[in-house]
């Protein structure tokens, strides 16, 4: 099917075009290739309320079910109820410690499969391939299996164990690559692709005249005609560039609906200071790997600068602590500050970050500490870096201090890349005059549906909808292929 629409430029639509090859791409690949979520008959949930609604219709899917009931009154730590749904179904009584079984079961009916594609920079996984193998995911191990496939079990055949039932993104990654063989979706995975343009075209009928390459490509509904339900149904032109064997090359695919799926990690968050487009300034943790790897620094360099007090940040500490380089580590909180993340994470199952943690109290600048070629520098703003590679600090008093560094590393968030939407997607956020966050402004989605209250077959998941964990996304992916599945029964092909 890939190649049909790629190679061919077939004029009739795919049905669905997923934007991201991720985890939250991966599920929905899943859910839309037959794979049917029903109750395991004998299975019994630990909350009372779900469990009764449960048994009310055993014998019909979760995806024929009505999602929002049986979301109603369920709890957790997250904001979405389709979310806390689907995690509540997968690990009943997770955040107790426990470790009751799904109580799903999932059958196959290739007959009920919705035909999609998939298209991702790399290969399946997204940006756990970007961070280093050999680093600790924050969540456990259990946390980020996809359904249908125990992380543990795959583990076990792999003679993988956990470290405080965590795991490395190392194994994340091959474990995404092995449940997407495994479970048949290969097919539907189009990597090395960079999308470039995402277009909507309306609502339209014939779809042999559709062509909008030199259209307006700004999202306005009162300019598209709408669906009035006989035979009417949205299109959008997906463009980009493949890259095989033979080269690259410019591709264009049709869609019915359209899915976000790209995550938040494309685009590091700057300081916005003077000096920081400087060669010895950087934005991700890879270049630290890098610049070891190389031997450009090493335990006699000068410091090397790390601001940001984030969970990449302090990665960032423990590597350059392990390879004995000398550190100067800025950050604007205080230590204290309850909104830190290390004082939200248990000391026993994170014992590293606790380290940091530890690190960043007792290593200030202004005394001894405990430990060597690492001074902390909390509560301090980067006013400017010089040629001459020099940090220039202000401190909560308005004082100034320069410090020598080596090299310098900004780690302090990234934001999403949606330069392939119109106007960068701000038209889709939840405010409309500022760019999409998933913290703080993430697109505008129906919360049972997942689909834009702005564009009508245009879908967004992951962080981009602010699901940021991975056992949450697959809350998204549930709400999306039950939509899309009543809109494939709605309109048979």
């Amino acid at each position: 099917m890939l190649h049909t629409h790629l190679d061919q430029n077939s004029a009739k639509p795919v049905p669905v075009v997923i934007i991201g090859n991720g985890p939250s791409g991966i599920c929905l690949s899943y859910l839309l290739s037959g794979y049917i979520p029903y109750v395991r008959r004998g299975s019994v949930h630990p909350n009372p309320i779900l469990q009764r609604k449960l048994e009310e219709t055993p014998e019909i899917p979760i995806f024929d079910q009505d999602i929002k009931y049986l979301s109603e009154g369920l709890e957790g730590r997250s904001s979405s109820p389709v979310a806390l749904l689907f995690d509540a179904l997968l690990r009943p009584d997770t955040d107790f410690g426990g470790s009751a079984d799904s109580v799903l079961t999932w059958w196959h009916q290739p007959d009920k499969a919705v035909p999609h594609l998939v298209l991702g920079k790399n290969l399946p996984g997204g940006a756990w391939h970007s961070i280093e193998g050999s680093m600790f995911t924050l969540s456990r191990g259990d946390w980020m299996e996809l359904p249908g496939l125990q992380f543990k079990d795959w583990m076990s055949r792999k003679k993988r164990g956990f470290r405080n039932n965590r795991a490395t993104a190392g194994d994340i990654v091959q474990y995404y690559q092995y449940y997407v063989a495994n479970k048949g979706l290969k097919n539907n995975f189009l990597c090395e692709t960079v999308v470039t343009s995402v277009k909507s075209l309306g609502a339209v009928a014939d779809y042999t005249n559709h062509d909008s390459r030199d259209g307006d490509s700004r999202w306005d509904p009162s300019e598209k005609p709408q669906d009035n339900g006989e035979g009417f149904r949205s299109l959008f032109q997906v463009d980009g560039f493949v890259t095989t064997i033979n080269g690259t090359q410019p591709f264009s695919v049709y869609a019915e609906n359209v899915v976000l799926a790209t995550g938040t990690y494309d685009s590091p968050s700057w300081l916005g200071v003077q000096g920081e487009t400087l060669p010895f300034v950087h934005h991700k943790l890879s270049a630290l790997e890098d610049a070891v790897r190389n031997k450009e620094i090493g335990m006699m360099s000068d410091p090397i600068l790390i601001v940001g007090a984030g969970l990449t940040a302090a990665d960032a500490v423990l590597f350059a602590h392990h390879c004995s380089i000398p550190v100067i580590h800025a950050f604007r909180r205080s230590v204290s500050d309850p909104a830190l993340i290390f004082n939200q994470l248990p000391k026993t199952m994170y014992p590293e970050y606790h380290k940091v943690h530890q690190m960043m109290k007792e290593q200030v600048a202004s005394g001894p500490g405990l430990y060597e070629s690492y001074i902390s520098l909390p509560e301090h703003h980067i006013v400017s870096f010089t040629e001459d590679r020099k940090c220039i600090f202000r401190d909560k008093s308005s004082r100034q201090k320069v410090y020598n560094v080596s090299m310098a590393f900004v780690l302090i968030g990234s934001n999403p890349n949606l330069s392939y939407l119109p106007n960068n997607g701000v038209d889709l956020a939840v405010d409309c005059e500022q760019s999409v966050s998933s913290k703080r402004n993430p697109i505008d989605v129906d919360p049972f549906t997942y689909e834009s209250v702005h564009e009508k077959g245009l879908y967004a998941m992951g962080p981009l909808a602010g699901d940021n964990f991975v056992r949450f996304v697959q809350g998204g992916a549930l709400a999306i292929a039950n939509s899309l599945l009543k809109k494939a029964n709605k309109n048979p092909p």
